[in-house]
């Protein structure tokens, strides 16, 4: 869900801006998963531009707080939010831990990385969100820990319907500063793309598992 639609539009400007995200309709991307896309997104590359990692940082920490008051701790999603994450921990003043995919084989073997004690109130951040698995991974392992999830905050969202039905089913609230629509409005408003790639990336969004260029 989108908490501010000016946010919306300007994080989609500035992710066109630094090329995060990368558009090409005539020439698709092929995502690990195998689907063919119009449309690849790295917000990691956020990080390389220091005006615009504290738009993000500070636009994302004023919607935690707008959300969910001050939780007692940040934590990131291995490995694209682990540097955000820690942004917006640091803009908060609050302890930050991240979350690996699945634990080490080694040392340790942590899952979670960094200090959380049972009942402790988190935050989610992430700064993607496709299909919602991954992030819904976290989840999981930060609540068999004792956490209180309070809810996850993203960059960016495609509003994949599966996603929507992921995060429902799971009863757990998700808010993005951006998402696929502003993203290609912005994208044809500004001359980034042309009216007839503006329609493949629609067609795309409807059926992303079935799409062919």
């Amino acid at each position: 869900m989108i908490l501010n639609k000016d946010t919306a539009k300007k994080t989609a400007e500035l992710l066109l801006q630094i090329n995060a995200i990368k558009l090409e309709p005539e020439n698709p991307f092929t995502w690990a998963s195998g689907w063919k896309s119009p449309i690849y997104c790295d917000n990691r590359i956020i990080l390389s531009y220091p005006t615009i990692r504290n738009y993000v940082r500070e636009e994302m920490g004023k919607q935690v707080e707008a959300l969910y008051g001050k939780p007692d701790v940040i934590a990131g999603v291995a490995t694209g939010a682990i540097g955000i994450g820690i942004l917006v921990a640091e803009y908060l003043g609050l302890p930050f831990i991240y979350v690996r995919p699945e634990a080490k084989s080694h040392g340790r073997q942590n899952q979670i990385e960094g200090r959380l004690e049972e009942n402790q109130s988190v935050v989610v951040i992430e700064d993607l969100i496709s299909t919602g698995k991954s992030s819904l991974n976290a989840v999981d392992a930060l609540e068999k820990q004792g956490a209180n999830i309070k809810g996850m905050i993203a960059i960016f969202t495609y509003g994949f319907d599966a996603a929507v039905k992921n995060f429902e089913d799971r009863n757990l609230d998700l808010h993005t500063l951006s998402d696929y629509s502003n993203l290609a409005d912005r994208a044809a408003e500004s001359g980034y793309i042309k009216e007839e790639q503006l329609n493949t990336l629609m067609e795309w969004r409807a059926n992303p598992s079935e799409w062919k260029k």
